[in-house]
């Protein structure tokens, strides 16, 4: 199997990232608010003073934890694109958030520019399959977190076996062509397709966490298992 590509995942968003939103409501029917409500829900569940959310595209991760979470916390995005954080900037100038505690900077996921123990937790949605070296960016994730902190993920994950016929018809067949309508990219959703059909299940993914050394790790299938929320604590 092969790995992704850095530098046409970067062209790949690049191209996409003005309408990029729209598209992810349009071609999920709306649901992806729902994924959203439901990691700041588990993000409630413990420490979020510092938070770190990866891969943060246009920024609708930390806007979803910014209005949902209980405390008030300072929450860095980075992302590797640099025309996606131009469009999470725009939207946190129109919230009128602070951008000194909301701070949108391009960085790597496999080259963290941060110190060891830094964060109380660390996001990733829909980023970590992208990802040209997952074993490598869940040990820099694993590095930046503080004792006893912890790790949400986010991601496409495979859906229950009856499911699937029809789920897999609608990401090959129809996606590409509907997104090609929104966003005049067919090709960038074909690649969602080939990179959703490649990443490993919920329970393999638990594996790789462990792997790392997380502990306490946990899955929840959501919406057929089309998705799944990944969670995991540093010791």
């Amino acid at each position: 199997m092969s790995k992704p590509d850095p530098d046409a995942v970067r062209a790949t968003f690049t191209r996409v990232a003005r309408r990029y939103d729209l598209a992810n409501h349009m071609l999920s029917g709306g649901i992806d608010f729902s994924w959203r409500r439901r990691l700041v829900r588990l993000a409630n569940t413990g420490s979020c003073s510092s938070i770190l959310d990866l891969a943060t595209g246009s920024g609708d991760v930390v806007f979803a934890l910014e209005c949902g979470l209980e405390s008030s916390p300072e929450i860095i995005g980075l992302d590797f694109c640099e025309p996606m954080l131009t469009q999470a900037r725009k939207k946190r100038d129109e919230l009128k958030l602070n951008a000194d505690k909301f701070p949108f900077v391009v960085g790597d996921c496999l080259d963290l520019p941060f110190s060891d123990d830094k964060f109380d937790l660390v996001t990733i949605s829909f980023g970590l399959r992208n990802l040209a070296d997952r074993e490598k960016g869940l040990s820099e994730i694993y590095r930046v977190l503080k004792p006893g902190g912890r790790l949400i993920v986010l991601e496409f994950s495979q859906p229950y076996w009856w499911f699937r016929p029809f789920y897999y018809f609608y990401l090959r067949l129809i996606l590409p062509w509907l997104a090609r309508l929104v966003t005049g990219d067919r090709e960038a959703y074909l690649y969602l397709g080939t990179s959703i059909s490649n990443f490993p299940n919920r329970f393999e993914l638990c594996k790789e966490l462990e792997a790392i050394g997380f502990k306490k790790v946990v899955a929840q299938a959501l919406t057929f298992s089309i998705v799944s929320l990944h969670h995991g604590c540093k010791e």
